[in-house]
């Protein structure tokens, strides 16, 4: 009898053949559906190992896409598999099912100052200390994420380039757009802020990664440092 038939759980079977640990250490696309479905059964009967019911499962119904419209009942009556067995198969298959009608919404796409500003506005008007978030962009401007990159004091906030380029350098970003508050409501830049908007510019052309604007935003407004004319 060899490894696999003398096993009836993953946990039993030889490590270089659970498929768990083979989803863990080489990822899930490299299963086949059968180790796939053994992951989610569990266990096998007392006379057929999990590999083998999953096969087994396969092999009654023809293919995966017919086993999508097989009913708990006609799963359940495959020995090994019972009520509970069958309700996670049919959970799974129409989780896939709900996922293939899923259409991602085309993230937002920044065409002007105000598009970005719109974006965080509520989130940072009425703050008590100042944030500095930066808009991660791909390369037609649409945003890949709002990355918090830091919380400084009631009027300061010190950011290191190093901080504000570590996610956009994960993400791929091809441009950023700084943006934090002020919490006095007063969106006018501060010599610090521009001196910041410098330094971080200066830093964006050394690693490819366009600093677009810095936005300050106060009360219910905000300003652009690039539409003033200030970077």
């Amino acid at each position: 009898m060899d490894r696999v038939r003398q096993s009836t759980t993953i946990k039993e079977l030889p490590v270089d053949l659970r498929p768990r640990e083979r989803l863990l250490n080489e990822g899930a696309g490299v299963l086949s559906e059968i180790e796939l479905l053994a992951i989610l059964l569990g266990s096998g009967s007392q006379k057929t190992n999990v590999l083998d019911l999953s096969a087994q499962i396969l092999t009654r119904f023809g293919s995966l896409r017919l086993l999508v419209d097989a009913t708990v009942e006609e799963l359940s009556q495959i020995t090994g598999v019972g009520p509970a067995k069958a309700c996670k198969i049919k959970a799974a298959l129409e989780l896939a099912k709900r996922l293939s009608r899923y259409t991602a919404a085309e993230p937002a796409q920044i065409k002007s100052p105000g598009d970005a500003a719109q974006m965080v506005m509520e989130s940072l008007r009425c703050l008590d200390r100042e944030h500095f978030w930066s808009l991660l962009l791909n390369t037609k401007n649409r945003v890949i994420t709002i990355d918090k990159v830091s919380v400084g004091t009631l009027n300061a906030s010190n950011v290191h380039p190093r901080e504000l380029f570590r996610t956009a350098i994960k993400k791929s970003a091809a441009a950023v757009i700084l943006i934090h508050n002020h919490p006095s409501g007063d969106a006018t830049p501060s010599k610090d802020d521009l001196e910041i908007t410098r330094r971080l510019c200066d830093a964006g052309r050394i690693i490819g990664i366009e600093v677009l604007d810095h936005i300050i935003i106060g009360d219910n407004r905000f300003t652009s440092i690039k539409t003033e004319g200030l970077m």
